[in-house]
């Protein structure tokens, strides 16, 4: 029987995330005692878990078939791998930072200097692009506390919230990419676990949409029906149904959450009432 192999994070906010959307596709793993390799019970996949930073070379080498991995490693290690899809989390960016007590203005400022970084292939190209000449120092975790024991001028490292930088006394000054988890693809994934991965991804979609989506619920006039129908673009017409009280429907529709409110406002400006909204788990389309 064909199996699909996926590389995770072993630990850290990745490794949550990853183990997260699995479960809403309905994929029950069990990681008992810290396991480096699980097999789910429910789906034909393996899944195994890695250091980040060695998941790439797994998926070039075709040891695993996918992998959930932010894609600002893809550019440092992995920029023959495919992406099959953007999953919305752990979002964060690779980003340049210095000394609070550093005077700058531009990149030129940085022509020179010393940056200590984990990313120095990102960082190299960068650069380059930029026409700046600098001195990289390649630094394995904790990057942060370069400048501070005098190691280097600056550091570009991943930036989520920016605390981190604030408690080493060093600010933000530019972001070179932006990042995100991404399901990734083995150049040498074989036809049976393509045909696998279709159908994980089928799942993945369903519950990305569902993240994206609210489901409302609303009370509106007959004779604007109509109306607030050409409001709810996101399924291809709403439910309505009538209620006790004549000349009245419920009205039942999913709604993006980036554009919650503005079309709430819609709603009610239409003659909508009673507006109830819910999460949703999955869409199917």
């Amino acid at each position: 029987m064909s199996i699909l192999k996926i590389a995770i994070q072993k630990s850290g906010r990745l490794n949550e995330d990853s183990i997260q959307i699995l479960k809403d596709c309905g994929i029950s793993i069990n990681n008992g005692n810290d396991q480096l390799k699980a097999t789910a019970s429910n789906f034909p996949l393996e899944v195994y878990f890695l250091r980040n930073s060695d998941i790439p070379q797994y998926l070039i080498d075709g040891v695993v078939d996918i992998a959930i991995v932010g894609d600002n490693l893809l550019v440092e290690k992995g920029q023959t791998i495919q992406v099959a899809e953007k999953l919305g989390f752990s979002k964060c960016r690779v980003s340049v930072a210095v000394p609070k007590t550093f005077s700058y203005t531009s990149l030129n400022d940085l022509e020179g200097k010393r940056i200590a970084t984990s990313y120095p292939k990102t960082v190299t190209d960068y650069f380059n692009s930029k026409g700046i000449s600098i001195d990289i120092h390649q630094i394995s975790g904790s990057v942060e506390i370069a400048p501070n024991i005098g190691l280097s001028d600056a550091i570009v490292d991943i930036v989520s919230s920016g605390s981190t930088l604030f408690k080493n006394n060093l600010k933000e000054v530019e972001i070179i990419l932006k990042s995100e988890a991404v399901l990734a693809v083995s150049p040498l994934i074989s036809t049976e676990a393509t045909s696998l991965l279709n159908k994980l991804l089928f799942r993945i979609q369903s519950v990305l949409r569902a993240r994206k989506s609210k489901y409302i619920l609303m009370n509106v006039p007959n004779d604007k029906i109509s109306e607030v129908s050409k409001i709810l673009p996101v399924l291809k017409s709403p439910t309505v149904m009538p209620l006790a009280e004549e000349g009245w429907s419920s009205v039942h529709s999913v709604i993006d959450e980036e554009k919650f409110w503005d079309v709430i406002d819609q709603l009610k400006a239409s003659g909508a009432e009673g507006i109830l909204i819910c999460p949703i788990e999955k869409i199917v389309l």
